[in-house]
């Protein structure tokens, strides 16, 4: 079985944490680094010399190029050009090189799956590290890092800069449609880790893993991912002359979804403070957001039909009230260390800003006196709509050939 060691960062001293990482569409945890890993005495009598080393030149890359990419994960107004030779495309590119030689470690019950002892450190929390004997672990480390940088990237796709990597020349509306695929993708990452490497560690293992790496917290993340994929096909069919105001409507109202469940599944873990209390503001902040944007496109619509139009007034006065909240946790996600904050506003942000003040007062019966939860009460159900966007489907890479020449013992 693997065993589990979790020590303090004596090997790589203190690390500053960032107090301001600028602007941000997108939350981005921090990146798990890995630890440097000797290949040569655990495996030696078992693999091949050059395997051997084709294992160690794999990781040690990836530990070079993560440590260079960390710091830049957290400067403001970064944008994506060569840090020392890597950027978050050739960190990922490097991660997928290694993956299909690392399978060998897991598949046909290699024996040698617990000979080595993989550690990494969690960027977030800098002063622990985590050690497992056991390569699914390593596997985990690998997809979950490959996920966040797909989050690192479509963060900068979306910020307003005039430069982001490998889209110098495209237009805002390519790089949003280009950002819902990068979303669709870090989803099918995570929705894989849990669904098919989680259950491959024991149990033991699984209680003892980092907070990141957990399966609510993997699970919020993939539900992050798609509610961002779903407010970026919002905010392109407000855009849209040809959107009705009933997909609008059912868009807002599987976004609202989408944050809720995020919500529900990190709300009472023990994140501790900083990234891990940042990242339930944001959620929280996010899931608000939903709320008012639904709420108001549900009133327009309720004011069109046939229903009382106390029953739309409710609707919209609930948006108003959401969209008051919205503001407070947006403050309180941007205050919480490290410091961020908004870019200029776009999208469903700036549409609801613009919209609800403007539109809601003249419509809305005269609650100024009741309570905030009087208010929340009075409100209709949003619409019930069945969740489109789905994780991509995803499966692991084949093992690397370089494995089939080598006598892998099979436990009995």
């Amino acid at each position: 079985m693997g065993c589990l060691l979790s020590t303090p960062d004596a090997a790589g001293g203190a690390r500053r944490r960032p107090k301001n990482i600028g602007e941000i569409v997108v939350f981005v945890p921090g990146l798990r680094i890995p630890r440097p890993l000797d290949f040569a005495q655990p495996l030696g009598d078992g693999l091949s010399k050059s395997l051997v080393e084709r294992l160690s030149a794999l990781r040690t890359r990836i530990e070079v190029m993560a440590g260079q990419e960390a710091p830049m994960t957290t400067k403001p107004r970064r944008t994506a050009t060569q840090h020392g030779g890597s950027t978050l495309t050739d960190l990922q590119q490097a991660l997928e090189d290694y993956l299909p030689v690392l399978l060998g470690l897991v598949e046909n019950g290699n024996r040698l799956k617990h000979n080595l002892r993989f550690c990494w450190i969690n960027q977030e929390e800098v002063s622990e590290e985590t050690t497992m004997s056991d390569s699914w672990y390593e596997v985990l480390s690998v997809l979950h890092l490959m996920a966040i940088l797909l989050f690192s990237q479509a963060n900068l796709l979306l910020l307003p800069s005039k430069s982001t990597g490998g889209y110098q020349n495209t237009s805002l509306e390519d790089c949003k449609r280009a950002s819902i695929d990068i979303f669709l993708k870090a989803a099918g990452y995570l929705d894989f880790a849990v669904q098919k490497v989680l259950p491959q560690l024991p149990l033991e293992l699984r209680n003892d893993l980092p907070l990141d790496l957990t399966e609510g917290v993997l699970k919020s993340l993939c539900l992050q991912a798609l509610g961002q994929g779903v407010e970026i096909q919002l905010g392109m069919a407000i855009d849209s002359i040809k959107a009705t105001l009933a997909v609008k409507r059912r868009l807002a109202c599987e976004m609202v979804k989408y944050w809720h469940q995020a919500h529900e599944y990190i709300k009472d873990l023990p994140l501790a403070n900083g990234w891990g209390e940042k990242h339930k503001l944001f959620v929280q902040w996010k899931h608000i957001e939903a709320k008012a944007t639904a709420y108001y496109l549900h009133g327009l619509i309720l004011e069109e039909g046939n229903m009382s139009s106390d029953i739309a007034a409710a609707a919209l006065q609930a948006a108003e009230e959401y969209l008051r909240e919205s503001k407070k946790a947006c403050e309180a996600f941007h205050t919480a260390l490290p410091s961020s904050r908004n870019p200029p506003l776009w999208g469903v942000s700036k549409y609801i800003v613009e919209k609800i003040p403007k539109d809601i007062p003249s419509k809305t019966i005269n609650w100024d006196s009741q309570k905030h939860e009087l208010i929340m009460q009075g409100a209709p159900s949003l619409p019930d709509f069945a969740l489109s966007l789905k994780p991509d489907e995803y499966q692991l890479p084949s093992m690397d050939p370089s494995w089939n020449q080598v006598f892998l013992p099979i436990e009995a």
